[in-house]
């Protein structure tokens, strides 16, 4: 399953890596199409609040420890990976401890309803186990199978329950598209399983290295406060949406953001997962010519990418929704080129963010996340004042602009100048 064992071109898995992702963003497309047919806007606005939550949480669970734990694989053999793995298990189990009992407080605050409690915490749990082994299959250069685990994770029961919806009225709520997403997560956590037992890993009876993780966690801590603050962008923005325009123009809201965020599941499909490993790689090595190959290819594959992307969207959006039926959606389509935007300036952002992380950079990333967070809490603040529908959208811009250009300016400042591409 792996590059090495078929033997056939690099260009091949790329391909199929790309349509596995694509099939994964196809279901998920088409289902947030039926959601929005086939429930009432407000339900739709809910499982757009359960899932920003879902999302922001997993870096509670997870604590970005993978941004150390990464860099520690790659420099050792697969034999040798048994240990860091067991120790990164062993601090999750501590922040499971600490966490979950305090996400509950979303529920006594009443920001979500109790009756989604419990898939909350099973959806939680699945999505960062299987977001874990996602990340090893990437550092193990297998971006083919981690493609099948998250087609699992996020593709394959979202069609399943897309279809079984558009056949069956019955299935028509949001408490089965929750359960088939259990599913899903279940599916790809036994395979994933399966697939780590196969690989020639030692080390799992290694004791726990703690002073190994507090290592870690000086470096982990700091960018998981930049995440956290980047992720609040995704997160905030529903609840403060919510707040300002109410649950129906929320399932607008949530709609237009889902397809916007698809441009950056291509870029993670089709460029990043490739990249990204070759990028550090070259960096630990010394290979200049490489390092500057590999960020010319990230800057040419996103702007590409992004422009087919927002050219396609911009032309099948109103037929899309004419077929859904349902006035509110169409009433705020001009919310949609907002976050569009949005996405680019994100994908756009992420190439001078590799290389920068590549070359053990931190802060500058750290900086700008807590920054942006700034940027769009007041934009938002000061746009809310004229117009409730459009002020977060504003704030999201803003937010993710600052975030280009801070990335942007130091990475011209602080990469050497043989190591930028210009210089070829």
């Amino acid at each position: 399953m792996d590059n090495a064992a078929l033997k056939v071109p690099q260009s091949i898995f790329r391909l199929v890596n790309v349509a596995l992702r694509g099939m994964t963003l196809g279901s998920k497309f088409l289902l947030i199409f039926l959601l929005a047919h086939f429930l009432a806007p407000s339900e739709v606005g809910l499982y757009g609040l359960i899932a920003a939550a879902i999302s922001y949480a997993l870096y509670l669970l997870g604590f970005d420890f993978y941004t150390y734990s990464t860099r520690e694989l790659l420099k050792r053999e697969p034999a040798a990976w048994g240990g860091v793995l067991k120790s990164q298990a062993a601090l999750s189990g501590v922040l499971y401890m600490i966490f979950l009992p305090l996400l509950g407080l979303l529920f006594v605050w009443g920001l979500l309803p109790w009756r989604m409690s419990g898939w909350f915490f099973i959806l939680l749990v699945l999505e960062h186990v299987n977001q874990e082994a996602f990340r090893i299959f990437i550092a193990a250069s297998q971006p083919l199978r981690a493609s099948v685990l998250l087609c699992l994770r996020s593709g394959a029961w979202a069609l399943v329950i897309a279809m079984a919806m558009a056949i069956s009225p019955e299935l028509r709520s949001l408490k089965w598209v929750l359960m088939a997403w259990g599913i899903g997560g279940v599916s790809a956590l036994l395979l994933g399983a399966c697939w780590l037992r196969s690989m020639p890993i030692q080390g799992w009876r290694d004791r726990v290295d703690w002073r190994w993780i507090l290592r870690g966690l000086k470096v982990a801590l700091p960018l998981v406060s930049a995440t956290l603050a980047l992720r609040a962008l995704s997160t905030l923005d529903r609840y403060w949406f919510e707040y300002l325009g109410g649950l129906d123009v929320l399932g607008a809201y949530v709609l237009f953001a889902g397809i916007s965020s698809a441009l950056m599941a291509f870029l993670d499909a089709g460029v990043f997962s490739f990249v990204y490993p070759a990028l550090i790689k070259a960096w630990q090595q010394g290979d200049a010519t490489a390092f500057r190959l590999q960020q010319r290819q990230l800057l040419q594959h996103t702007v590409v990418l992004s422009g087919v992307f927002c050219c396609v969207s911009l032309l099948a959006i109103e037929p899309l929704l004419t077929l859904l039926d349902k006035p509110i959606y169409l009433e705020h389509v001009s919310i949609f080129p907002w976050l569009l935007a949005a996405s680019v300036l994100y994908g756009l952002g992420m190439v001078p963010h590799y290389a920068l992380y590549a070359q053990g950079h931190d802060r500058s990333i750290i900086y700008s996340h807590l920054f942006s967070v700034l940027v769009f809490a007041g934009v938002t603040l000061v746009a809310s004042r004229y117009s409730h529908i459009f002020a977060v959208p504003l704030g999201v811009v803003a937010a993710f602009t600052s975030i280009l250009l801070w990335k942007t300016a130091r990475y011209f400042q602080l990469t050497p100048k043989r190591l930028l591409p210009a210089t070829d």
